[in-house]
Protein backbone atom coordinates (compact mmCIF):
# COMPACT_ATOMS: atom_id res chain seq x y z
CA UNK A 1 0.00 0.00 0.00
CA UNK A 2 1.42 3.42 -0.54
CA UNK A 3 2.29 5.60 2.14
CA UNK A 4 0.49 8.97 1.72
CA UNK A 5 3.00 11.93 1.97
CA UNK A 6 2.57 14.60 4.79
CA UNK A 7 3.49 17.79 2.54
CA UNK A 8 4.03 20.55 4.69
CA UNK A 9 3.28 24.14 4.06
CA UNK A 10 5.82 27.13 3.69
CA UNK A 11 3.64 29.31 5.81
CA UNK A 12 3.52 26.35 8.48
CA UNK A 13 6.70 25.46 8.37
CA UNK A 14 7.82 29.13 9.32
CA UNK A 15 5.47 28.89 12.23
CA UNK A 16 6.55 25.58 13.11
CA UNK A 17 10.07 26.90 13.93
CA UNK A 18 8.33 29.52 16.50
CA UNK A 19 7.46 27.07 19.30
CA UNK A 20 11.09 26.98 20.81
CA UNK A 21 11.20 30.69 20.78
CA UNK A 22 8.01 30.73 22.04
CA UNK A 23 9.31 28.86 25.35
CA UNK A 24 11.84 30.54 25.88
CA UNK A 25 9.84 33.67 26.05
CA UNK A 26 7.16 31.53 28.95
CA UNK A 27 10.15 30.28 30.56
CA UNK A 28 11.46 33.90 31.04
CA UNK A 29 7.94 35.60 32.09
CA UNK A 30 6.69 32.28 34.28
CA UNK A 31 8.91 32.90 37.73
CA UNK A 32 8.38 36.71 37.67
CA UNK A 33 4.41 35.58 37.58
CA UNK A 34 4.98 35.11 41.28
CA UNK A 35 4.59 38.69 41.70
CA UNK A 36 0.60 38.16 40.55
CA UNK A 37 0.50 36.33 44.19
CA UNK A 38 0.93 39.03 45.82
CA UNK A 39 -2.49 40.44 44.84
CA UNK A 40 -4.39 37.17 45.39
CA UNK A 41 -3.23 35.41 47.97
CA UNK A 42 -2.80 35.86 51.62
CA UNK A 43 1.01 35.32 51.76
CA UNK A 44 3.89 33.95 48.99
CA UNK A 45 3.79 29.79 48.81
CA UNK A 46 7.28 28.73 48.39
CA UNK A 47 5.20 25.56 46.46
CA UNK A 48 3.60 27.78 44.33
CA UNK A 49 6.77 29.01 43.05
CA UNK A 50 8.40 25.97 42.55
CA UNK A 51 5.29 24.58 40.74
CA UNK A 52 6.21 27.84 38.06
CA UNK A 53 10.11 27.58 37.91
CA UNK A 54 9.34 23.38 37.72
CA UNK A 55 7.27 24.58 34.16
CA UNK A 56 9.86 27.29 32.95
CA UNK A 57 12.68 24.29 33.25
CA UNK A 58 10.26 22.22 31.02
CA UNK A 59 9.81 24.61 28.95
CA UNK A 60 13.92 25.42 28.33
CA UNK A 61 14.37 21.87 27.83
CA UNK A 62 11.40 22.02 25.01
CA UNK A 63 13.30 24.87 23.21
CA UNK A 64 16.85 23.01 23.49
CA UNK A 65 15.15 20.11 22.55
CA UNK A 66 13.62 21.39 19.67
CA UNK A 67 15.72 23.21 17.57
CA UNK A 68 17.64 19.45 16.83
CA UNK A 69 14.94 17.49 16.26
CA UNK A 70 13.28 16.53 13.12
CA UNK A 71 9.88 17.35 11.89
CA UNK A 72 8.25 14.14 13.83
CA UNK A 73 10.21 14.56 16.74
CA UNK A 74 9.14 18.45 16.80
CA UNK A 75 5.30 17.29 16.64
CA UNK A 76 5.51 14.66 19.34
CA UNK A 77 7.16 17.26 21.77
CA UNK A 78 4.31 19.97 21.11
CA UNK A 79 2.24 17.41 22.42
CA UNK A 80 4.25 16.16 25.40
CA UNK A 81 4.68 19.98 26.42
CA UNK A 82 1.06 20.31 25.86
CA UNK A 83 0.30 17.60 28.24
CA UNK A 84 2.83 18.65 30.93
CA UNK A 85 1.59 22.03 30.79
CA UNK A 86 -1.65 21.09 32.16
CA UNK A 87 0.13 19.51 34.84
CA UNK A 88 1.97 21.81 35.22
CA UNK A 89 -0.73 24.79 35.93
CA UNK A 90 -3.27 22.50 37.67
CA UNK A 91 -0.17 21.71 40.09
CA UNK A 92 -0.30 25.58 40.31
CA UNK A 93 -3.88 25.65 41.23
CA UNK A 94 -3.37 22.90 43.83
CA UNK A 95 -0.79 24.81 45.67
CA UNK A 96 -2.63 28.32 45.25
CA UNK A 97 -5.89 27.22 47.05
CA UNK A 98 -7.47 23.89 44.90
CA UNK A 99 -11.05 24.88 44.21
CA UNK A 100 -10.55 28.40 45.98
CA UNK A 101 -7.66 29.22 43.54
CA UNK A 102 -8.05 32.58 42.00
CA UNK A 103 -6.71 30.54 38.90
CA UNK A 104 -8.78 27.79 38.95
CA UNK A 105 -11.19 29.72 36.42
CA UNK A 106 -8.84 29.23 33.96
CA UNK A 107 -8.65 25.52 33.84
CA UNK A 108 -11.59 25.20 31.39
CA UNK A 109 -9.67 27.38 29.12
CA UNK A 110 -6.55 25.70 28.48
CA UNK A 111 -7.23 23.39 25.57
CA UNK A 112 -8.78 26.82 24.28
CA UNK A 113 -5.00 28.65 25.29
CA UNK A 114 -3.11 25.94 24.09
CA UNK A 115 -4.80 25.63 20.89
CA UNK A 116 -3.91 29.36 20.44
CA UNK A 117 -0.39 29.52 21.03
CA UNK A 118 0.48 26.44 19.15
CA UNK A 119 -2.09 26.57 15.81
CA UNK A 120 -0.42 24.90 13.69
CA UNK A 121 -0.64 21.33 15.25
CA UNK A 122 -4.02 20.31 15.85
CA UNK A 123 -3.44 17.77 18.35
CA UNK A 124 -2.26 20.05 21.06
CA UNK A 125 -5.75 21.23 22.05
CA UNK A 126 -6.69 17.06 22.74
CA UNK A 127 -3.03 16.32 24.59
CA UNK A 128 -4.04 19.43 27.01
CA UNK A 129 -7.70 18.56 27.35
CA UNK A 130 -6.35 14.67 28.09
CA UNK A 131 -3.92 15.73 30.31
CA UNK A 132 -6.53 18.27 32.18
CA UNK A 133 -8.72 15.47 32.23
CA UNK A 134 -6.64 12.84 34.30
CA UNK A 135 -6.07 15.50 37.04
CA UNK A 136 -9.69 16.54 37.55
CA UNK A 137 -10.56 12.49 37.45
CA UNK A 138 -7.72 11.57 39.89
CA UNK A 139 -9.57 14.35 42.71
CA UNK A 140 -12.64 11.93 43.06
CA UNK A 141 -10.88 9.25 44.81
CA UNK A 142 -8.40 11.60 46.75
CA UNK A 143 -11.91 13.33 47.76
CA UNK A 144 -10.72 16.66 46.75
CA UNK A 145 -13.88 17.23 44.42
CA UNK A 146 -17.04 14.84 44.28
CA UNK A 147 -18.19 13.22 40.88
CA UNK A 148 -20.87 15.67 39.87
CA UNK A 149 -18.44 18.64 40.78
CA UNK A 150 -15.87 16.36 37.83
CA UNK A 151 -18.44 15.64 36.08
CA UNK A 152 -19.11 19.33 35.22
CA UNK A 153 -15.43 20.51 34.72
CA UNK A 154 -14.66 17.80 32.49
CA UNK A 155 -18.13 18.65 30.43
CA UNK A 156 -16.98 22.35 29.88
CA UNK A 157 -13.37 21.14 29.05
CA UNK A 158 -14.60 18.78 26.73
CA UNK A 159 -16.24 22.01 24.63
CA UNK A 160 -12.72 23.59 24.98
CA UNK A 161 -10.88 20.95 23.35
CA UNK A 162 -13.54 20.61 20.73
CA UNK A 163 -13.39 24.58 19.57
CA UNK A 164 -9.93 24.62 20.34
CA UNK A 165 -9.35 21.45 18.11
CA UNK A 166 -11.83 23.60 15.49
CA UNK A 167 -10.09 26.41 15.57
CA UNK A 168 -6.26 24.75 14.96
CA UNK A 169 -8.03 23.10 11.92
CA UNK A 170 -9.53 26.16 10.62
CA UNK A 171 -6.06 27.91 10.99
CA UNK A 172 -4.55 25.27 9.06
CA UNK A 173 -7.51 25.56 5.97
CA UNK A 174 -6.68 29.83 6.31
CA UNK A 175 -3.10 29.20 6.66
CA UNK A 176 -3.23 26.51 3.92
CA UNK A 177 -5.45 28.61 1.67
CA UNK A 178 -3.24 31.93 2.05
CA UNK A 179 -0.32 30.08 1.13
CA UNK A 180 -2.23 28.25 -2.40
CA UNK A 181 -3.24 32.26 -2.99
CA UNK A 182 0.72 33.08 -2.38
CA UNK A 183 1.92 30.48 -4.62
CA UNK A 184 -0.86 31.18 -7.28
CA UNK A 185 0.14 35.23 -7.27
CA UNK A 186 3.95 34.56 -7.61
CA UNK A 187 3.32 31.90 -10.28
CA UNK A 188 0.96 34.68 -12.39
CA UNK A 189 3.87 37.27 -11.57
CA UNK A 190 6.41 34.65 -13.11
CA UNK A 191 4.50 33.69 -16.11
CA UNK A 192 4.12 38.05 -16.40
CA UNK A 193 7.77 38.56 -16.07
CA UNK A 194 8.31 35.78 -18.36
CA UNK A 195 6.20 36.76 -21.14
CA UNK A 196 7.17 40.71 -21.07
CA UNK A 197 10.50 39.41 -21.13
CA UNK A 198 10.00 37.13 -24.21
CA UNK A 199 7.99 40.08 -25.78
CA UNK A 200 11.27 42.22 -25.29
CA UNK A 201 13.32 39.65 -26.57
CA UNK A 202 11.29 39.17 -29.84
CA UNK A 203 10.79 42.93 -30.35
CA UNK A 204 14.23 43.54 -29.98
CA UNK A 205 15.49 41.00 -32.03
CA UNK A 206 12.60 42.03 -34.62
CA UNK A 207 14.45 45.81 -34.57
CA UNK A 208 17.44 43.98 -34.64
CA UNK A 209 16.85 42.64 -37.93
CA UNK A 210 14.93 45.28 -39.43
CA UNK A 211 17.91 47.97 -38.60
CA UNK A 212 20.16 45.43 -40.31
CA UNK A 213 18.08 45.69 -43.25
CA UNK A 214 17.77 49.17 -43.03
CA UNK A 215 21.35 49.80 -42.65
CA UNK A 216 21.46 47.38 -45.90
CA UNK A 217 19.05 49.39 -48.07
CA UNK A 218 20.28 53.07 -47.35
CA UNK A 219 23.79 51.61 -48.54
CA UNK A 220 21.68 50.58 -51.60
CA UNK A 221 20.03 54.09 -51.34
CA UNK A 222 23.43 56.24 -51.06
CA UNK A 223 24.97 54.53 -54.07
CA UNK A 224 22.29 55.40 -56.85
CA UNK A 225 21.70 58.78 -54.80
CA UNK A 226 25.21 59.58 -55.28
CA UNK A 227 25.37 59.05 -59.09
CA UNK A 228 21.62 61.04 -58.97
CA UNK A 229 23.58 63.73 -57.13
CA UNK A 230 26.30 64.20 -59.82
CA UNK A 231 24.35 63.77 -62.71
CA UNK A 232 21.91 66.24 -61.76
CA UNK A 233 24.98 68.77 -61.12
CA UNK A 234 26.63 67.88 -64.48
CA UNK A 235 23.20 68.58 -66.15
CA UNK A 236 23.00 71.83 -64.46
CA UNK A 237 26.18 72.96 -65.48
CA UNK A 238 25.70 71.65 -68.77
CA UNK A 239 22.10 73.79 -69.42
CA UNK A 240 23.18 76.57 -67.69
CA UNK A 241 25.67 77.12 -69.57
CA UNK A 242 24.10 77.06 -72.95
CA UNK A 243 22.60 80.50 -73.93
CA UNK A 244 19.13 81.06 -72.49
CA UNK A 245 16.24 83.75 -72.09
CA UNK A 246 16.44 84.82 -68.34
CA UNK A 247 12.97 83.75 -67.87
CA UNK A 248 14.31 80.34 -68.97
CA UNK A 249 17.07 80.94 -67.10
CA UNK A 250 15.52 81.60 -63.59
CA UNK A 251 12.54 78.73 -64.06
CA UNK A 252 15.04 76.25 -64.68
CA UNK A 253 17.06 76.99 -61.57
CA UNK A 254 14.36 77.23 -59.22
CA UNK A 255 14.06 73.53 -60.72
CA UNK A 256 17.68 72.55 -59.95
CA UNK A 257 17.43 74.03 -56.52
CA UNK A 258 14.57 72.30 -55.72
CA UNK A 259 16.01 69.05 -57.07
CA UNK A 260 19.02 69.68 -54.60
CA UNK A 261 16.84 70.04 -51.91
CA UNK A 262 14.76 66.86 -52.53
CA UNK A 263 17.92 64.63 -52.85
CA UNK A 264 19.10 66.49 -49.35
CA UNK A 265 16.17 65.56 -48.11
CA UNK A 266 16.62 61.83 -48.97
CA UNK A 267 20.23 62.30 -47.76
CA UNK A 268 18.90 63.50 -44.32
CA UNK A 269 16.36 60.87 -43.60
CA UNK A 270 18.99 58.25 -44.71
CA UNK A 271 21.37 59.47 -42.17
CA UNK A 272 18.99 59.57 -39.52
CA UNK A 273 17.56 56.19 -40.16
CA UNK A 274 21.53 54.97 -39.85
CA UNK A 275 21.33 56.62 -37.16
CA UNK A 276 18.63 54.82 -35.20
CA UNK A 277 19.87 51.48 -36.79
CA UNK A 278 22.76 51.51 -34.53
CA UNK A 279 22.80 49.83 -31.57
CA UNK A 280 21.94 52.25 -28.52
CA UNK A 281 23.69 50.54 -26.10
CA UNK A 282 26.57 50.62 -27.64
CA UNK A 283 26.29 54.36 -27.38
CA UNK A 284 27.57 55.74 -23.61
CA UNK A 285 26.21 58.59 -21.62
CA UNK A 286 27.03 62.04 -22.12
CA UNK A 287 25.87 65.46 -21.51
CA UNK A 288 24.17 66.92 -24.62
CA UNK A 289 21.48 70.02 -25.63
CA UNK A 290 18.04 68.77 -26.10
CA UNK A 291 17.58 71.07 -28.90
CA UNK A 292 19.78 68.57 -30.86
CA UNK A 293 18.26 65.66 -29.52
CA UNK A 294 14.62 66.76 -30.39
CA UNK A 295 15.32 68.19 -33.83
CA UNK A 296 16.61 64.34 -35.03
CA UNK A 297 13.45 62.57 -33.79
CA UNK A 298 10.99 65.47 -34.86
CA UNK A 299 12.84 64.85 -38.47
CA UNK A 300 12.19 60.98 -38.49
CA UNK A 301 8.72 61.55 -36.61
CA UNK A 302 8.02 64.48 -39.90
CA UNK A 303 7.42 61.60 -42.41
CA UNK A 304 4.23 59.46 -40.15
CA UNK A 305 2.68 63.45 -39.23
CA UNK A 306 2.38 64.92 -43.00
CA UNK A 307 -0.35 63.14 -43.65
CA UNK A 308 -2.13 63.35 -39.87
CA UNK A 309 -1.11 67.57 -39.58
CA UNK A 310 1.84 69.78 -38.72
CA UNK A 311 4.56 69.06 -35.90
CA UNK A 312 5.73 72.17 -33.99
CA UNK A 313 8.79 72.12 -32.36
CA UNK A 314 9.77 75.05 -29.83
CA UNK A 315 12.60 74.29 -27.82
CA UNK A 316 15.11 76.81 -27.34
CA UNK A 317 18.35 76.56 -27.91
CA UNK A 318 20.01 78.12 -24.80
CA UNK A 319 18.31 75.34 -22.34
CA UNK A 320 20.51 73.72 -20.34
CA UNK A 321 21.93 70.83 -20.69
CA UNK A 322 21.41 67.25 -19.65
CA UNK A 323 23.16 64.10 -19.01
CA UNK A 324 21.30 61.19 -20.67
CA UNK A 325 22.00 58.80 -24.36
CA UNK A 326 21.01 61.07 -27.03
CA UNK A 327 19.53 58.39 -29.17
CA UNK A 328 17.44 57.07 -25.97
CA UNK A 329 15.88 60.10 -25.50
CA UNK A 330 15.39 60.31 -29.60
CA UNK A 331 13.41 56.70 -29.09
CA UNK A 332 11.38 58.20 -26.52
CA UNK A 333 10.29 60.89 -28.44
CA UNK A 334 9.81 59.50 -31.48
CA UNK A 335 7.74 57.31 -29.73
CA UNK A 336 5.54 59.99 -28.06
CA UNK A 337 5.07 61.46 -31.73
CA UNK A 338 4.16 58.72 -33.47
CA UNK A 339 1.47 57.70 -30.86
CA UNK A 340 0.03 61.48 -31.28
CA UNK A 341 -0.25 60.90 -35.08
CA UNK A 342 -1.80 57.85 -34.14
CA UNK A 343 -4.38 59.03 -32.03
CA UNK A 344 -5.01 61.86 -34.40
CA UNK A 345 -5.57 59.53 -37.04
CA UNK A 346 -7.81 57.21 -35.36
CA UNK A 347 -9.53 60.56 -34.35
CA UNK A 348 -9.84 62.18 -37.86
CA UNK A 349 -8.86 65.34 -36.49
CA UNK A 350 -9.35 68.05 -39.45
CA UNK A 351 -6.64 69.95 -38.59
CA UNK A 352 -4.46 68.41 -36.88
CA UNK A 353 -1.43 69.34 -34.87
CA UNK A 354 1.24 68.19 -32.60
CA UNK A 355 3.84 70.31 -30.87
CA UNK A 356 6.84 69.72 -28.64
CA UNK A 357 8.01 72.61 -26.26
CA UNK A 358 10.64 72.81 -24.07
CA UNK A 359 11.10 74.84 -20.38
CA UNK A 360 12.84 75.29 -17.51
CA UNK A 361 11.35 74.22 -14.64
CA UNK A 362 13.51 75.35 -11.16
CA UNK A 363 16.36 72.55 -11.64
CA UNK A 364 14.66 70.65 -14.20
CA UNK A 365 14.33 70.59 -18.06
CA UNK A 366 10.55 69.61 -19.13
CA UNK A 367 9.85 69.05 -22.62
CA UNK A 368 6.43 68.54 -23.73
CA UNK A 369 4.90 66.23 -26.18
CA UNK A 370 1.30 67.80 -26.69
CA UNK A 371 -1.36 67.72 -29.41
CA UNK A 372 -5.25 68.59 -30.21
CA UNK A 373 -6.91 65.23 -30.44
CA UNK A 374 -9.19 64.03 -28.26
CA UNK A 375 -6.81 63.13 -25.16
CA UNK A 376 -6.64 60.60 -22.43
CA UNK A 377 -10.05 58.87 -21.38
CA UNK A 378 -9.84 58.73 -17.38
CA UNK A 379 -10.15 55.33 -17.43
CA UNK A 380 -7.40 54.68 -19.38
CA UNK A 381 -4.52 57.03 -18.06
CA UNK A 382 -4.53 55.56 -14.95
CA UNK A 383 -3.26 51.98 -16.81
CA UNK A 384 -1.40 54.25 -19.42
CA UNK A 385 2.47 52.92 -18.43
CA UNK A 386 1.24 49.41 -17.53
CA UNK A 387 3.04 47.05 -19.67
CA UNK A 388 0.82 45.12 -22.35
CA UNK A 389 -1.95 47.99 -21.63
CA UNK A 390 -3.26 49.40 -25.06
CA UNK A 391 -5.68 50.85 -26.75
CA UNK A 392 -4.40 50.28 -30.09
CA UNK A 393 -5.55 47.15 -32.54
CA UNK A 394 -2.96 44.44 -32.13
CA UNK A 395 -1.41 45.55 -35.51
CA UNK A 396 -0.21 48.84 -34.51
CA UNK A 397 0.30 48.48 -30.71
CA UNK A 398 2.07 45.92 -28.14
CA UNK A 399 1.44 47.64 -25.02
CA UNK A 400 5.03 47.93 -24.24
CA UNK A 401 6.17 51.52 -25.87
CA UNK A 402 5.17 54.08 -23.41
CA UNK A 403 6.42 51.22 -20.41
CA UNK A 404 9.78 51.45 -22.00
CA UNK A 405 9.82 54.90 -22.52
CA UNK A 406 9.36 55.65 -18.94
CA UNK A 407 12.10 53.32 -18.10
CA UNK A 408 14.22 54.89 -20.44
CA UNK A 409 13.85 57.86 -18.88
CA UNK A 410 14.03 56.70 -15.28
CA UNK A 411 17.19 55.29 -16.04
CA UNK A 412 18.93 59.17 -15.73
CA UNK A 413 17.13 60.50 -13.10
CA UNK A 414 13.82 61.99 -15.33
CA UNK A 415 10.14 61.20 -15.45
CA UNK A 416 7.53 60.50 -17.55
CA UNK A 417 4.14 61.64 -17.07
CA UNK A 418 0.59 61.72 -18.70
CA UNK A 419 -2.06 64.04 -18.38
CA UNK A 420 -4.65 65.68 -20.44
CA UNK A 421 -4.40 69.13 -21.29
CA UNK A 422 -6.96 72.10 -19.95
CA UNK A 423 -7.85 72.55 -23.52
CA UNK A 424 -8.09 69.21 -24.73
CA UNK A 425 -5.69 66.88 -26.17
CA UNK A 426 -3.21 64.90 -24.55
CA UNK A 427 -0.38 66.05 -23.14
CA UNK A 428 3.28 63.81 -22.13
CA UNK A 429 5.78 65.78 -20.24
CA UNK A 430 9.19 64.39 -19.80
CA UNK A 431 11.50 65.67 -16.96
CA UNK A 432 15.24 65.06 -16.86
CA UNK A 433 17.84 66.84 -14.15
CA UNK A 434 19.96 70.04 -15.44
CA UNK A 435 23.46 68.78 -15.38
CA UNK A 436 26.20 70.11 -13.09
CA UNK A 437 29.35 69.77 -14.11
CA UNK A 438 30.93 67.67 -11.77
CA UNK A 439 27.29 65.62 -10.93
CA UNK A 440 26.81 63.00 -13.51
CA UNK A 441 23.62 61.49 -12.28
CA UNK A 442 23.70 57.88 -11.03
CA UNK A 443 22.39 55.43 -14.05
CA UNK A 444 19.29 53.27 -12.24
CA UNK A 445 19.58 50.13 -15.46
CA UNK A 446 22.26 49.81 -17.95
Amino acid sequence: MARERHVRLPLLDKVSTTPGRKSLVFAAVLPLLTLLDVFTLPSLRLDAFLARASWAVELVALALLFEHASEKQRRLLILGHCALGSFFYLALVYTTGGLESPYVHLVPTLPLLTAFTYPEESGSAVACGIGCALVIMAQVPMGTASFAQAAGWLSILGSATFFGVFGSNQFRKAAAAQNESRLERARRETLEKLARAELKRTQSERLATVGRLAASVMHEINNPLAFVRANIHFVETEVLAQPLSAELRQELEEVFAETRAGMERIQQIVTDLKGFSHSMDAEEARVCSLGEVVQDAARLASIRLKSVGTLKVEVPAELPQVFITPRRLAQVLLNLLVNASDALEEARVPQGEVRVRGEVLGKRVVLLVEDNGPGFPPQVLPRLFESFFTTKGPEKGTGLGLSISRELVERFGGSLIAENRPEGGARLRIELPIHEPGHEPRKSGA
